[in-house]
Parts: C-alpha cells; sequence; structure tokens
C-alpha cells in the first residue's frame, strides 16, 4: 500500500483525497460550482463519500460515481435514495458511529450537527462528518458542522489533519472553528465551506494567522485546484 497522502480542494466543501493506492472525491459539487477547478467529467476516483444530503454536498456525486464505477458511502437512507433514483450500484450506506474497513483504510462516519435534506425534498437521514485512517495517517473531515464538545473524542491516537469548515451562517464559522481546533488537536488544519458566495465569505488568511496565534496546529490554506501533502 502506497504510503502517500495528497489532498486537493476542489473548491466549496469538495476533496479529492489521494491515499492508500486511492482516490476519493467528499462531497462533489463541482459543476454548479463558482469556485470548483474542474468539471464532474474530468474526476477519476474509486470512492464518493457523502456526508449530507443538501444540494451542495450531494452535488454530482451520481455522476461521478455511475461513470467511474466508483463506491459510494454515506448514509444508509443517502445511499438508498442514490441507489433506487439515480441507479448507483455500489453503496455502502452506514450509520453515526460505524466503521468500514476498506483496501485502502477505515472510513469512520462521525456526528455533525446540521440538517440533511435530499434535492428532491426526501428525508437525508442524519448528516455526518468522516474520519479516515489510512497509511499511518488519520484525517478527520468534519463537513458541515456546528462546534460540539464531543470533538475532543476524535483525538484518540491523534489526528494529522482536520479539515473544518469556517463559512459561519451555516455552519462554524471562524471563532468556533479555532474552539474546534484547541478540541481535536491535530498537527494540521485546513479550512473548507467558504468564499463560494458572499453569505459564506471569510478572511482566510486573518483565520491562518489566529490559528498559529492560538492554537498549537499548523494551518494549510490552498487555492481550488491545488493540491499539498501531508507532513511524514
Amino acid at each position: 500500500m502506497s504510503t502517500d497522502c495528497k489532498l486537493t480542494w476542489l473548491g466549496h466543501a469538495a476533496w479529492l483525497l489521494e491515499i492508500g493506492g486511492a482516490r476519493v472525491v467528499i462531497d462533489p459539487f463541482l459543476n454548479d460550482s463558482p469556485t470548483a477547478p474542474l468539471r464532474a467529467d474530468q474526476l477519476q476516483v474509486d470512492y464518493v463519500l457523502v456526508s449530507h444530503g443538501h444540494a451542495d454536498h450531494v452535488g454530482d456525486s451520481a455522476a461521478i460515481a455511475n461513470r467511474c464505477g466508483a463506491t459510494l458511502i454515506s448514509n444508509y437512507e443517502i445511499t438508498e435514495w442514490f441507489r433506487s433514483k439515480h441507479k448507483v450500484a455500489k453503496v455502502i450506506g452506514m450509520n453515526l458511529g460505524g466503521g468500514v474497513s476498506l483496501p485502502f483504510g477505515e472510513v469512520r462516519l462521525t456526528i455533525a450537527f446540521h440538517s440533511s435534506q435530499l434535492p428532491d425534498g426526501a428525508y437525508g437521514g442524519n448528516p455526518g462528518g468522516f474520519l479516515i485512517s489510512s497509511a499511518g495517517k488519520r484525517i478527520y473531515f468534519a463537513c458541515d458542522t456546528a462546534l460540539f464538545s464531543d470533538m475532543r473524542l476524535l483525538t484518540g491516537a491523534g489526528l494529522d489533519l482536520a479539515v473544518l469548515p469556517i463559512g459561519d451562517l451555516f455552519t462554524m464559522g471562524i471563532d468556533d472553528s479555532l474552539e474546534a481546533i484547541r478540541l481535536l488537536t491535530p498537527r494540521q488544519v485546513a479550512p473548507s465551506h467558504y468564499n463560494t458566495w458572499p453569505p459564506i465569505a471569510q478572511d482566510v488568511h486573518r483565520w491562518a494567522e489566529r490559528v498559529r496565534q492560538e492554537t498549537g496546529s499548523q494551518p494549510i490554506v490552498t487555492k481550488p485546484g491545488q493540491t499539498f501533502s501531508l507532513e511524514r
């Protein structure tokens, strides 16, 4: 298994993770995103992870999964919706606190405090985040969530990276993200779910400055389409 670990921000809350020899996309909102650096048909992946049912996270998941023959992973209600409504053949439905072992590592569905209605109004189950363990790395994608104190329980053997929303209004903002960092104590932290539209605009460089000043974590700020590797 490869020990390389690379992440690419695809704008908004979409991420491409290359880890353990697999390509994993999270919440691929691309074709309708004003900040996405590529179109859905340019992406080749093995797994599609969907955190909750909102349109800006469901995005192009069905088209990507069907074209690539990828496995789509989400909560049970969302995977059943993709299977029945969009004919996605390979799905793994989970529930909060559950984990699944895959060829590249483990994916665990974590708590998120948010909502999850699907684009057609269907029930989207409980929203979630993802804790991914692979190639000796532990990465937490909080996805869309408010701050909650039980984030401290995710530290375990230590987090190499936490990806946190900072846009405010629909998720935690900068102040709460800093408290989340103090609870999680990751070695590195990257911002997500900001600057897509004016209501969630944030000064990300000020955020990074505060991370350095107020926490023990290293901030990683990228532009959509940029890739970074986790420190060994």
